[in-house]
């Protein structure tokens, strides 16, 4: 993820706001040594190694090389251990000889084939090898055989098919004299954030298959039924992020074809792609089926590359509408490009072709072959110590572990407070609810990838008992002090001190990959009907009095003074209310009208924030359903106390 980060008044720089040493401190004098530095002893006898590194500005002076490559250093050695995170797919190990060749590569630009046409050669070998692993159609004419490029990550190859998609629905409904605004997309409610990013970015509507808490993956007939003249494609997934079950992409296309219907399917083969032709080679998924259009896949999964890569592969030059392609000359040569950037490095793709010749297919249904076992003996152990597993085994999903804890009233923690013990142990095992109307399911997900052994797999085990048994011994409200100190002095997640204010997000356990938000008890809080029920049956609700204050204003017009219409409304200090919008509509509802008046009074409060004497705290949870998506504000007050829940969805005339 790319931050946004903030840059510094010049009084906040001087206050030390964001220094590592208090101006206290550094008023303190000593008469110590001050000769010229020659650079003679060591790095640390430097006179760099007694001052604070730049931050903020450019210095004015060079440092030795030497210097600056131990000051760097010494500062990245405080990340995590990449070998511990098992929250991440991406590829953490590479032989020498690869990583040599990658560093050798670095200085090429890999758009510039004029320049280096052997690394664009490269390429090319990449794709075809990859096409005829997903059995992609071989033909005489060049305009019926397949046709694919690498991209930074499957984002941008996602992007790419979406765009291909949508362009080729377009000139169909164009040349059939029909209107073509209004374009869908069908997909999971579990799909990865770079397909809500493609819907939004480029003006497509979602339209959800929605999880249940027994279905993980999208159900193929609901999926199909979905289809109407507007769909310019299905998205099926190989491996969710959520669980790593594989959809069925055979159930859709078989319907797709019974129906008559000629809707595309794109393949997220994210993760599955490098793994399934070696796993489960006789599942059919790929271009086997004659309703997949394009497939994509990350070189830096299971590929085995360090990031980022990532591939797309189109059916045949048809799917891929010409118009998309441009054609330039200016770096020496006439050469097509398809790509949502420009320049990259040739490293990772040279690195992608370095494992396929390398370990062969051999090599990889070896490696693969490995990491199913060992997800599957870390299921089985996960069971036996009395953990629900969620995910599926025997090569029948990605190699990894989805699972939660058994239902228990006398257990004090959650899988949040389990994900934060297992972080002091050194393991970075992200907790995180389910998909969109399947949230109330918690889980832990540990993705076992080429590096992770039987024997590291042993030591995580006899971590996680070790955990359990520490939580075990803990009451509920000591458990809260602990998780709530691991947070704010330990879990970088929640200092998010890299993030420009205006874009950070609201903590929730929704974020997956993240145990943001876990502070709080698993209960949602009181609702507002409750609240009114319990402690204001006898407030006048027609005076719209503000459930924080108590004041009965002109809201309504203060509102429209202030614009709380938009979307984009702010509180006086830039905190964002209403949030990022999800489709099209932007309404705001609760679940009865009781309740809807008081969360009109209570938004306008807390938009209108200086209206309000007691300023409530707010915390958002994203829920990401398509048309029926808003958010749900815990309005707390200073003290840390939670008054009430507002639920501002997308239900229309409400409020």
């Amino acid at each position: 993820m790319v931050h946004l980060a903030t840059i510094p008044k010049e009084d906040e720089i001087r206050d030390g706001l964001d220094l590592p040493m208090t101006s206290s401190l550094k008023m303190v004098h000593l008469q110590l040594a001050n000769d010229e530095d020659r650079f003679t002893t060591s790095v640390y006898g430097s006179k760099f190694a007694a001052v604070d590194l730049p931050r903020h500005e450019m210095p004015e002076d060079e440092m030795p090389k030497e210097v600056a490559y131990r000051m760097i250093k010494d500062e990245l050695s405080l990340d995590g251990n990449p070998l511990l995170n098992l929250a991440s797919f991406v590829t953490t190990y590479m032989e020498e000889e690869a990583e040599k060749l990658m560093t050798e590569s670095l200085p090429k630009n890999f758009i510039d084939y004029e320049e280096y046409p052997q690394s664009a050669d490269i390429q090319n070998r990449c794709v075809s090898m990859i096409g005829r692993l997903f059995n992609a159609p071989v033909k005489d004419s060049e305009a019926s055989s397949a046709v694919g490029t690498s991209t930074v990550g499957s984002s941008e190859a996602i992007m790419l098919a979406v765009l291909a998609m949508k362009k080729r629905w377009k000139n169909k409904r164009i040349a059939e004299g029909k209107p073509a605004d209004n374009p869908n997309l069908i997909m999971s409610s579990a799909v990865q954030v770079c397909w809500e990013k493609a819907t939004r970015y480029f003006e497509v509507e979602e339209k959800l298959v929605y999880c249940t808490p027994e279905r993980y993956v999208i159900d193929p007939k609901e999926t199909v039924d979905l289809v109407d003249e507007n769909t310019i494609g299905i998205c099926c997934i190989l491996g969710t992020t959520y669980t790593g079950e594989y959809e069925d992409v055979k159930a859709v296309n078989d319907l797709l074809v019974k129906k008559g219907l000629n809707t595309p399917i794109h393949v997220d083969a994210a993760g599955g792609g490098f793994v399934t032709p070696f796993v489960v080679p006789d599942l059919e998924w790929d271009f086997r089926l004659e309703r997949v259009a394009s497939i994509n896949v990350s070189g830096h999964k299971y590929g085995l590359v360090y990031p980022g890569v990532g591939w797309v592969v189109w059916r045949s030059a048809e799917y891929l509408p010409q118009e998309l392609v441009f054609n330039i000359n200016y770096l020496g040569a006439d050469q097509a490009s398809f790509t949502l950037n420009f320049s990259k490095g040739a490293s990772q793709v040279i690195g992608q072709y370095y494992q396929l010749i390398r370990l062969g297919k051999h090599g990889y249904r070896a490696i693969m072959s490995n990491l199913t076992r060992t997800a599957d003996y870390l299921a089985e152990s996960l069971a036996a110590l009395g953990f629900i597993i969620m995910s599926k085994k025997s090569g029948e999903g990605l190699p990894l572990v989805a699972f939660r804890l058994k239902e228990d009233p006398d257990r004090n923690y959650d899988e949040f407070a389990l994900a934060h013990q297992l972080r002091v142990r050194g393991w970075i095992i992200p907790a995180y609810t389910m998909a969109p109307k399947s949230e109330e399911l918690k889980m832990l997900r540990i993705v076992v990838r080429e590096d992770f052994s039987r024997n590291r797999c042993d030591g995580l085990i006899n971590d996680i008992r070790l955990c359990q048994g520490i939580l075990d011994e803990m009451d509920k409200e000591t458990i809260k002090k602990q998780q709530e100190f691991i947070h704010k002095n330990h879990v970088m997640s929640g200092k998010a001190s890299h993030n420009h204010p205006k874009y950070r997000s609201s903590p929730s356990r929704s974020d997956s990959g993240s145990d943001a938000g876990s502070e709080y008890d698993s209960e949602s809080g009181s609702d507002i009907d409750d609240y009114y029920k319990e402690d204001h049956e006898k407030q006048d609700l027609e005076r719209e009095e503000c459930p924080l204050c108590g004041s009965a204003s002109d809201i309504d017009r203060k509102a429209e003074e202030e614009g709380i219409g938009d979307p984009d409304s702010a509180t006086d200090d830039g905190t964002l209310v209403h949030g990022e919008r999800h489709g099209q509509l932007d309404d705001r509802s609760t679940s009865s009208p009781v309740a809807s008046m008081a969360a009109k009074t209570a938004y306008n409060h807390l938009t209108l924030s200086r209206h309000c004497g007691r300023k409530a705290m707010v915390r958002g949870k994203k829920q990401h359903q398509g048309k029926g998506a808003g958010q749900t504000f815990s309005l707390e007050l200073p003290g840390g106390k939670k008054l009430l829940t507002l639920r501002i969805g997308a239900q229309r005339a409400l409020i």
